[in-house]
């Protein structure tokens, strides 16, 4: 029987990248993809806890979704309110006591049961998932799936061993998981079969992944690890995948072996997301980075020489317990120094059960903000920049959507920006020569070269000569 299911996500890619296997899993159960919560029989809102009142902002949705739910059944329809991601891994019980028109609680490591789950649900009135590996997760869910677009997330590792002390990921996705090298490998080749060009490797940690390397594959042998650098290698093999990214890294796990392959792999895009959180080295500690802005530079430097044209961004908290002006000014100097093509960056939110919760010095809110604001005319400023540096040069771009304008697509250049073009429809897909001939501060404009254009360059150093920022 044809059902439909509507799913609602939060947060990071991973969640996305989730969302997408959860309506896979559904498939064989007959749930086709519904445009809006009022036309699904059932609701899954897949949630994230990293953002502030993230919960709230859940039990929000769900008081609306419960008259959804309420009308739907006055109609004879069923309807079902399922919370998934995160928030359920850190407050199922507190959801069902809160939201008793929820009938399905699970966690991000159940999600494979989600059918079973769905019965269970039916036949006692509600249930919540219990928590399993990583590894039976991805061992059981189904391989076939639905086209993602030219454009794809793939999942590669998840979990978090680093315990920043302002974090919720250790205890909401568990231990550091890094699946086998192998099974990555038949995903991608799935994807690209289905139409896909480019893969962004996901993962909490993506450069701390060490996955079982395939028998009998280049030197696989039985116990062998490969990591981030080498998987990408391998990737960077199949037929057809133009484009590789990843995300999210941290600097600590930036190996020799990966900062060469941005420099090796033509498919490896020019564009590296690295979060340092602060310049200033004792807030670092006190967030159990385990670096200091120091080797963060020096980091940064290494890649630069192995890859000229890198673009960087970043992740930012200012107003971290025990901050001062000082500790402020020297992320400051640090972003000024370095120079951001993109960057993201908040106001420290308490995060229950974080040591940082629990911290002295809690900088006042006003503080907070002031900061914030400082911090982000700089990063926006040298954004500005780059994209305004890019005028006048010509660069490939994956068309990926259509735009909001008619005859118009929308795609990513190299380093991550939209470019906006007109184009016609049955230019979705490809990757084409975009002369960039205009530049905002989020996004870029262009038209279809006449002709290929040669490979571009976009220099990233004078960003940081001319102390312009990025966001």
């Amino acid at each position: 029987m044809q059902k439909s299911v509507y799913i609602k996500t939060y947060g990071c890619q991973m969640n996305v990248y989730d969302s997408a296997r959860m309506a896979d899993v559904l498939a064989p159960r007959g749930y086709r993809q519904a445009e809006a919560p009022e036309d699904a029989d059932l609701i899954i809102l897949n949630t994230c806890h990293i953002r502030e009142k993230a919960a709230e902002k859940v039990y929000s949705e769900l008081g609306r979704l419960k008259r959804i739910k309420l009308n739907r059944r006055a109609a004879g329809k069923d309807a079902a309110i399922a919370v998934a991601g995160c928030v359920a891994q850190a407050e199922g019980a507190e959801i069902r006591r809160r939201a008793p028109a929820v009938d399905l609680v699970f966690g991000p490591q159940s999600y494979h049961r989600l059918p079973e789950l769905l019965d269970r649900a039916k036949r006692d009135g509600s249930a919540i998932g219990q928590d399993f590996e990583a590894d039976e997760k991805f061992d059981t869910l189904p391989e076939e799936s639905a086209s993602q677009g030219p454009s794809a997330f793939l999942t590669v590792q998840e979990g978090c061993d680093k315990f920043c002390t302002f974090c919720v990921v250790p205890y909401t996705r568990g231990a550091e998981f890094s699946r086998p090298a192998a099974a990555i490998l038949a995903e991608a080749r799935r994807m690209v079969a289905g139409g896909t060009r480019e893969i962004a490797l996901l993962g909490q940690n993506v450069n701390a992944y060490a996955g079982a390397a395939p028998l009998g594959v280049r030197g696989g042998a039985k116990g062998g690890v490969w990591g981030l650098g080498r998987l990408i290698r391998e990737l960077a093999e199949v037929e057809g995948l133009d484009r590789i990214r990843y995300t999210t890294s941290h600097p600590r796990d930036m190996d020799d072996d990966l900062i060469a392959a941005h420099a090796d792999v033509p498919a490896l895009m020019p564009y590296l997301h690295l979060p340092v959180q602060s310049g200033s080295d004792r807030i670092l500690a006190a967030m159990n980075r385990k670096h200091t802005a120091d080797d963060y530079r020096r980091t940064v430097d290494r890649l630069r020489a192995s890859r000229p044209d890198l673009a960087l961004s970043s992740d930012f908290i200012v107003g971290f317990p025990g901050e001062t002006d000082g500790d402020f000014a020297a992320t400051l100097k640090l972003v000024t120094g370095i120079g951001y093509a993109q960057a993201y960056s908040f106001k420290y939110s308490a995060r229950p059960g974080t040591p940082a919760a629990e911290a002295d010095g809690q900088v006042p809110e006003a503080v907070k903000a002031g900061r914030l604001a400082a911090l982000q005319q700089l990063l926006e400023a040298q954004q500005a920049a780059f994209n305004h540096a890019c005028i006048g040069r010509t660069m490939p771009v994956l068309l990926d959507r259509p735009g909001r304008k008619p005859g118009q697509l929308v795609g990513r250049s190299p380093w991550m920006q939209a470019v906006h073009v007109a184009a016609p429809a049955e230019r979705l897909g490809s990757i084409a020569d975009i002369a960039i001939d205009r530049a905002t501060a989020n996004s870029l404009a262009g038209r279809l070269a006449a002709a290929p254009a040669p490979p571009a360059r976009v220099r990233t150093g004078g960003l940081r000569a001319e102390g312009a920022r990025a966001a």
